[in-house]
């Protein structure tokens, strides 16, 4: 049995984990921004922020199923167990089915930081559900009488909408599977340098990997916060596919033309658009428009603040001047990015899905 009483001594990993997992779950944070920025300020050593990094995404990724499992011992509805707790309880389970973390220390490791965040007696209810996981089997026999598709939604964790979808467009349950399978493995980050800050030559130095057929893009085989020119901002963390959009936009690039991008934050394409631009034609015309205040603060971080605005990109009113070339990344359901942000399958819903089609035509 996990000791709870004395002081809490709470394990900093773990402890910035359950951070990291409470800002995504309950203010909404991304996961691929907001981690970097608390490991940066952290005093974690290598192999302390790499288990974070695993016990944090996982425990978002895989949150559906260890809400599952934590269901079965829990003593009323998980809507009406406090966030604290409940997200507390998503960590201490996923170290106990997902990680190569000892169950005594899975438990009372997640204890000590549940009495040092939410106090003694919820550090004890924390305490006996995990117990309960820790004794029982995890491997969810059950769900073999499930139909396909509760039995999948359950066992990959993904909302049932995104198992329909794509089962809608593959008419394979397999080829279902294999999908889920590859969205829950972690994959190591793609970046691109930044032209005019940084460059392919110094990623490869310093031990990245060329992705072929790509001109700035590369592969690192460490968390991004320990890569210099991300961390010095001079090359930023973007998928592969990412890059490919703004490849193919500046293949339309001629000396001159004004350039916006209508749809800007968090500001990944921003950025690459807008020190690609400046590298091979100072004088061209670049705005950064992101609706979202918050978001369009993060796009300000990567791209001058004069050349962000922040309007509804609807109304046309709302910009003074015409473009040569508009970019429009319009708002989503994040499916094609699954596996890269741990959190983008708890975002959004079918009925999200009407109004998503209904903005971007607007946009459009």
């Amino acid at each position: 049995m996990a000791c709870i009483l004395g002081k809490p001594k709470p394990s900093p990993a773990r402890l910035l984990a359950f951070e990291l997992v409470m800002q995504v779950n309950q203010e909404g944070a991304f996961a691929n921004i907001r981690l970097p920025e608390l490991l940066s300020k952290s005093k974690l050593d290598l192999a302390d922020r790499a288990f974070c990094t695993e016990l944090s995404y996982g425990t978002l990724r895989l949150q559906g199923r260890h809400d599952y499992i934590a269901t079965k011992y829990l003593d009323r509805p998980i809507q009406e167990i406090d966030s604290k707790i409940i997200n507390l309880i998503r960590i201490g389970i996923h170290q106990l089915t997902k990680m190569r973390v000892a169950q005594h220390a899975a438990v009372s490791e997640t204890v000590e930081v549940a009495k040092h965040v939410a106090g003694e007696s919820k550090a004890s209810y924390v305490n006996a559900i995990l117990r309960k996981v820790s004794i029982n089997d995890n491997t969810l026999p059950e769900l073999l009488n499930l139909p396909n598709l509760q039995r999948l939604a359950i066992e990959h964790s993904h909302p049932e909408w995104i198992v329909s979808a794509f089962y809608d467009l593959l008419k394979d349950w397999q080829m279902v599977e294999d999908l889920l399978i590859a969205n829950n493995t972690p994959a190591s980050p793609d970046v691109v340098a930044w032209p005019g800050k940084s460059s392919m030559k110094e990623l490869v130095e310093l031990g990245a990997t060329p992705i072929e057929g790509f001109v700035n893009g590369a592969n690192i085989n460490v968390i991004p916060v320990n890569f210099s020119p991300i961390t010095e901002r001079r090359a930023g963390v973007q998928d592969r596919g990412s890059q490919l959009v703004i490849e193919n936009f500046l293949a339309t690039f001629e000396p001159g033309l004004s350039w916006l991008d209508m749809c800007a934050g968090p500001g990944g394409k921003a950025a690459y658009l807008f020190n690609s631009l400046a590298a091979r034609d100072p004088k061209a015309k670049f705005l950064a428009n992101e609706p979202i205040s918050h978001r369009a603060e993060l796009v300000k971080r990567v791209v001058n603040n004069s050349q962000v605005i922040s309007v509804d990109g609807t109304d046309p009113a709302n910009f003074t001047e015409l473009y040569d070339r508009i970019l429009v990344d319009a708002p989503c359901t994040g499916l094609g990015a699954l596996r890269r942000r741990p959190e983008a399958r708890w975002r959004k819903s079918l009925n999200d899905l009407k109004q998503l089609v209904l903005l971007q035509r607007k946009l459009l």
